[in-house]
C-alpha cells in the first residue's frame, strides 16, 4: 500500500495540516463552494429587492467579489496559513481584530451552511424542508471528515453534473422565453437604489466560495502560486453562469412566472420540459451538498486555527493523528449549522451570512492596505483595489441593513 495522503511527515509540526491540493483540486473546491446556495437560493429575495435591476445587482456583487478576491489572493500569497482573514487581521492589527475576523467568518459561513442545507430541503421536499436539511448536515459532516482529497474528488463530479443541469435550464428556459417574445430590459424601473444594494448583498453570498480556497493555505501545494490562480479561474466560471441565470430569472418574472424560494425549480416547471425539472432537483441537491460540506470544512479549519493560537478553546486545536483533519472543530461547525437550520429561514440565513462575510472582507481590505507589491500588482494598484473593495463591502452592508 502507498503512503496515505494524510500521513504526517515526521518533520511537520503536530498542529500543521497536510499539503495535498493542487490547482485542479483547489478550483473544484472554489467552484463547488460557490455554485450551490447562490445559484439556487438567492433569486427570490434578490428579485423582490431589485426588480428588473437584478442583473445590475449581480454585476455589482461580482465586482465587489472580484475586488475581495484580489485582496485576499495578495494576502494569501504573502501569508499562506490556515485561518484566512483571521490570520491577516491578527498579523496587521493585533489579536482583537483577528478574533473579530474569525468570529464573523464563523457566524457568516455557518449561516451560509444552514442556507445550503435548507436549499436541499426546499428543492427535495418543501413540506419537510427542515427535517431534510438536518439530515443533509449529518451526511455532509460524515463525508467531509473522511478527508479533503476524497471530498474534492466527489466535488469534481458534482460540479460537472450541476454544470450540465444549469446549462439545460438556461438553454431550455431561454428558448421558451425567446419564442414568447418577452422583452428583456435590465434597466427598466422596478426598485430603489437601496434595494439594488440589498439584492447585491444577497447575491454576493453566491460569490463568497473562493474564501474556501484561502483558508486552505496549509493544505495547498505551492500556495503563493496556486491560491491566486485557483481563485481567478473558479471566479470567472461562476460569474459567467450567474449572469446567464439572472437574465433568465428577470425574463421569467416579466413573463408572469411565479417565483418562490426554490426559484429555478419554479421557472423550470413553467418553461422547460419535465426532464429539465428533474435535473434541476438533482443539480440543486448536489450543488448545495457540495457547498454544505465545503463550508463545514472551512469553518472547522478557522476554529482549528483560532484554537491553535489560543483564541478559541484548546479542545478544538486537535487534529487526527493520521488524517490531519480537525474533526472536533468540524463537528462543532455542524452542530452550529443545525441550530441555525432549526431557528431561522432561508432568507434570514442568507442575510446574516452576507452581513457577516462583507464585514470579514472589510477587514481583509484593511489588511491588504499594508501589503507591499505581491500577487502581480504594484503597491499602489493593490491599495486602490483595497480601498474600492472596502467601499463596496460597506455599501452592500448599508443596503442590507436599510432594507431590513
Amino acid at each position: 500500500m502507498g503512503q496515505s495522503h494524510f500521513e504526517q511527515n515526521p518533520s511537520d509540526p503536530p498542529n500543521r495540516l497536510q499539503r495535498s491540493l493542487g490547482l485542479g483540486s483547489a478550483v473544484v473546491v472554489g467552484v463547488s463552494a460557490m455554485v450551490g446556495t447562490g445559484v439556487f437560493a438567492v433569486w427570490q429575495g434578490a428579485l423582490e429587492r431589485s426588480g428588473r435591476w437584478l442583473v445590475a445587482a449581480v454585476v455589482l456583487a461580482a465586482v465587489v467579489a472580484a475586488l475581495n478576491a484580489t485582496s485576499t489572493a495578495r494576502l494569501a500569497a504573502r501569508h499562506p496559513e490556515a485561518g484566512g482573514v483571521y490570520a491577516y487581521g491578527r498579523i496587521y492589527f493585533g489579536r482583537p481584530v483577528g478574533v473579530v475576523a474569525g468570529v464573523v467568518f464563523i457566524i457568516g459561513k455557518t449561516a451560509s451552511a444552514s442556507a445550503a442545507a435548507l436549499t436541499i430541503g426546499l428543492y427535495v421536499w418543501p413540506q419537510h424542508a427542515t427535517q431534510v436539511a438536518l439530515g443533509a448536515v449529518v451526511i455532509a459532516l460524515l463525508v467531509n471528515i473522511r478527508g479533503i482529497v476524497r471530498s474534492t474528488r466527489v466535488a469534481a463530479v458534482m460540479v460537472i453534473v450541476v454544470g450540465i443541469a444549469l446549462g439545460a435550464f438556461i438553454i431550455s428556459s431561454g428558448l421558451t422565453l425567446a419564442r414568447s417574445s418577452v422583452e428583456f430590459s435590465p434597466s427598466a424601473p422596478g426598485a430603489e437604489p437601496m434595494g439594488v444594494l440589498a439584492a447585491a448583498g444577497l447575491v454576493f453570498v453566491a460569490f463568497a466560495g473562493y474564501a474556501r480556497i484561502t483558508v486552505l493555505g496549509e493544505e495547498v501545494k505551492n500556495p503563493r502560486r496556486t491560491i491566486p490562480r485557483a481563485i481567478a479561474v473558479s471566479f470567472a466560471l461562476v460569474m459567467f453562469a450567474y449572469v446567464l441565470v439572472a437574465i433568465v430569472v428577470v425574463s421569467a418574472d416579466r413573463a408572469g412566472v411565479a417565483i418562490g424560494p426554490a426559484a429555478l425549480n419554479d421557472i423550470a416547471r413553467a418553461l422547460a420540459p419535465s426532464w429539465v425539472v428533474t435535473m434541476m432537483v438533482v443539480g440543486s441537491v448536489l450543488a448545495a451538498g457540495a457547498v454544505l460540506w465545503s463550508l463545514i470544512a472551512g469553518v472547522g479549519r478557522t476554529v482549528f486555527a483560532m484554537a491553535s493560537r489560543g483564541d478559541a478553546p484548546r479542545f478544538f486545536a486537535a487534529a487526527g493523528r493520521r488524517s490531519r483533519i480537525p474533526i472536533r472543530a468540524e463537528v462543532a461547525a455542524a452542530l452550529a449549522t443545525t441550530v441555525l437550520v432549526i431557528a431561522g429561514g432561508l432568507t434570514l440565513a442568507l442575510a446574516v451570512s452576507a452581513t457577516m462575510i462583507l464585514t470579514y472582507y472589510s477587514i481583509a481590505h484593511l489588511s491588504a492596505l499594508r501589503v507591499a507589491g505581491v500577487g502581480g500588482l504594484a503597491p499602489w494598484a493593490g491599495r486602490v483595489v483595497a480601498v474600492l473593495g472596502l467601499v463596496g463591502c460597506v455599501g452592500l452592508v448599508v443596503g442590507l441593513l436599510s432594507w431590513a
